[in-house]
């Protein structure tokens, strides 16, 4: 209930931005560059859904604009996978164990492409570096729909994980400002 609680709350925000900011164009000019930094939740997928079931992180996301309505994104940033509590009754006895999150660093190239005005979509690949547990890399693969304005950036992702016989992934909404280089 708690999740479900900050994925409304982050909803409440990301709409109150929306009705908030001007309108404009697309938000990387030709031959521009363009900084952005987000925060993001998330709600974990997959195999990693019996393990986390929130994931937070923060990003910065490079833009260059190739078109008026079409840029090139380099993303990285930090995950992390909030691990579950588990708890064991032996001989009457309850004990509780919180294991180690597990973090991921992303580093990502991707195309933003707007259809409409401040509308998008994006798609990225690249590889994720777990931090915790077995220290793998991880084939990262991104589809995300969007909305834009001259310094907000609003997303929802689905970002496939994968790789080492492990596949999970997360729904995550990301709300970054933005400004030109």
């Amino acid at each position: 209930m708690k999740n479900r609680t900050k994925m409304m709350a982050m909803a409440i925000a990301v709409i109150a931005i929306l009705f908030t900011t001007n309108v404009n164009a697309q938000t990387t000019p030709v031959n521009k560059f363009r900084f952005g930094i987000g925060v993001e939740g998330g709600i974990p997928t997959g195999d990693i859904n019996n393990f986390s079931n929130f994931e937070l992180g923060g990003t910065a996301r490079l833009q260059y604009g190739l078109s008026n309505n079409l840029a090139l994104t380099l993303t990285s940033g930090y995950y992390n996978f909030f691990a579950k509590s588990s708890s064991a009754t032996i001989d009457g006895v309850t004990y509780t164990a919180k294991p180690k999150d597990q973090g991921l660093v992303p580093a990502k190239v991707g195309i933003k492409a707007f259809f409409t005005q401040n509308l998008y979509f994006g798609a990225e690949a690249g590889a994720g570096f777990e931090t915790s547990y077995a220290n793998n890399t991880k084939l990262l693969l991104s589809p995300a729909l969007g909305y834009a304005t001259k310094s907000w950036d609003v997303g929802v992702r689905y970002e496939n994980i994968s790789g080492q016989s492990d596949n999970y992934g997360t729904v995550a909404l990301r709300v970054a400002y933005g400004f030109g280089l």
